[in-house]
């Protein structure tokens, strides 16, 4: 029977393995074999005037990445991987691997992105790799557990949608029978919509899809979404919920995922202490502006060197709140004795944006009136806006970035490293 690498031990005495082969050494009258699983590596070492013939044959035939099945000894040895290795009595090549590679994995030699995405399944070989996908997973179980905990109902949105969630041209139409229809750029209709049905508490991790035409390190066009929608809350509550979920999030990190974090050389986790900062978008225009050449103006949307400028000050997560009404989008709630500002947030890493809320309108008069105020026709949105003729109570969310929060918790230096199969404007396969 199989047994995985991490629970061969110098007790087990013998060991039946199957894995890729990681590496061959062959000193002469001694050799070496790596084998990897998704638990680690072992170490294979074939003494050849003490090996059959018969395995030293299929030893001779093996290549790097093959798929290889080991049966043997094993012994205790201080210098090997774990302190033990396995000395084979059997071996098999269940599938031979062609030679030579797309890329390396034992990571000697490194390789572009775009050759990695095209090799995606052996890049994700490279233990560096994995275990950028096993803290994502972790991210992700953690997310939903402290939600599910917290009272959270888990709900899943349709992805096709007939109208824009915020309008603009930033949509990839699709051909859906014979009617208009586009790929959803967020569930953030529909989870307002389940507070009109009474969940008062939803949790949607899903991916979002945006047509923008960007080619840089932090955008992507089909990103995964954590979104949560909250009934009877303001905007300071579900703003204290995410950071207390982020803070979590990093602490759980550092605690269940070690030997991914070693692989990366993160040798400590720096966990974010809340309650993180929080500037006004007017203070953060006023940083900006000192720090940038071409300054920062008041309306605008905040750029990327305006959020690098701000980040260096800050150095920490941080929120940006009350920000001008007129460059959030029309469900958001203006202030009472300032409609011109609005109950709205980003939460910021230095390096970028990770998530953006706000508290929302409830009354159906107001948000057909912002509807209009923005340019849009509330015709095209009749089926959200019947949610708000029926009782819909006051409520408040946010949307947070899952390749975002794992590229600025990991150091990767493009957001694309943080997703299996990246979409951008110029890749569409594999």
């Amino acid at each position: 029977m199989r047994i995985a690498v991490n629970d061969v031990t110098p007790e087990t005495k013998r060991a039946t393995i199957i894995g890729w082969v990681h590496e061959i050494r062959d000193l002469g009258g001694l050799a070496f074999l790596l084998i990897r699983d998704r638990t680690g590596i072992i170490q294979v070492t074939i003494p050849k005037k003490k090996i059959s013939a018969e395995v030293l044959s299929v030893f001779k035939e093996i290549s790097r990445e093959s798929v290889v099945r080991i049966e043997g000894e094993v012994k205790e040895i201080e210098k090997a991987p774990g302190g033990r290795e396995l000395i084979p009595s059997s071996i098999e090549i269940i599938s031979k691997s062609e030679s030579p590679l797309p890329l390396d994995v034992v990571e000697k030699v490194s390789a572009e992105l775009d050759t990695r995405f095209d090799n995606r399944f052996l890049d994700v070989r490279r233990p560096r790799v994995s275990s950028v996908f096993k803290i994502r997973s972790c991210i992700l179980h953690t997310v939903e557990d402290s939600l599910y905990k917290k009272g959270f109902t888990q709900i899943t949105t349709s992805k096709i949608v007939g109208s824009a969630t915020e309008g603009g041209t930033e949509l990839f139409p699709i051909a859906y029978f014979e009617k208009e229809a586009f790929l959803n750029q967020s569930p953030q209709l529909y989870k307002q919509m389940m507070m009109a049905a009474g969940l008062e508490k939803v949790l949607e991790i899903g991916p979002i899809f945006r047509a923008e035409e960007h080619n840089t390190t932090k955008h992507l066009n089909e990103a995964t979404s954590i979104d949560v929608e909250v009934s009877f809350a303001d905007h300071f509550e579900v703003m204290k919920l995410l950071e207390d979920l982020i803070v979590e999030i990093y602490e759980e990190v550092a605690v269940s995922c070690t030997a991914e974090l070693a692989s990366l050389e993160i040798n400590n986790l720096k966990i974010p202490v809340a309650p993180f900062p929080r500037l006004t978008y007017e203070e953060a225009i006023g940083i900006a502006s000192g720090k940038l050449a071409e300054g920062a103006n008041y309306g605008d949307d905040i750029s990327t060197s305006a959020e690098r400028a701000i980040g260096e000050e800050i150095g920490c997560h941080y929120f940006i709140v009350d920000w001008p009404t007129s460059i959030r989008p029309y469900y958001a709630m203006p202030y009472e004795d300032r409609p011109s500002v609005c109950k709205a947030f980003d939460l910021m890493h230095p390096r970028m944006e990770l998530s953006s809320g706000a508290e929302r309108v409830h009354d159906y008069d107001q948000l057909v009136h912002q509807i209009k105020e923005k340019g849009l026709n509330p015709d095209s949105f009749s089926y959200y806006l019947s949610a708000f003729r029926y009782g819909m109570p006051p409520h408040a969310g946010w949307g947070l970035g899952t390749e975002r929060l794992v590229a600025t918790m990991l150091g990767l230096q493009n957001v694309r490293e943080a997703v299996l199969f990246p979409r951008d404007r110029h890749r569409l396969v594999p």
